[in-house]
């Protein structure tokens, strides 16, 4: 898979994901509810797929280091 269609796979997912989320702060019926989360869901593991298989090395950053602290 090129790169173009992997961010394309990515955008796709995380507006869904955010059309979810605004939906979730709607009255909805309790069946509305969970088949929305249970979409939620899916498409959050669907963009952590697409973010694995496009980004494969975790970007993390530096650990902060310890401040050594003196008790007085």
């Amino acid at each position: 898979m090129m790169l173009d269609e992997k961010l394309a796979r990515f955008r796709a997912h995380r507006n869904n994901i955010h059309r979810y989320r605004r939906l979730l702060k709607t009255t909805l019926s309790t069946l509305e509810r969970q088949f929305i989360e249970r979409r939620l869901a899916e498409e959050e593991a669907a963009l952590e797929d697409v973010r694995v298989m496009a980004f494969p090395i975790a970007l993390t950053s530096p650990a902060k280091p310890h401040s050594a602290s003196t008790a007085s």
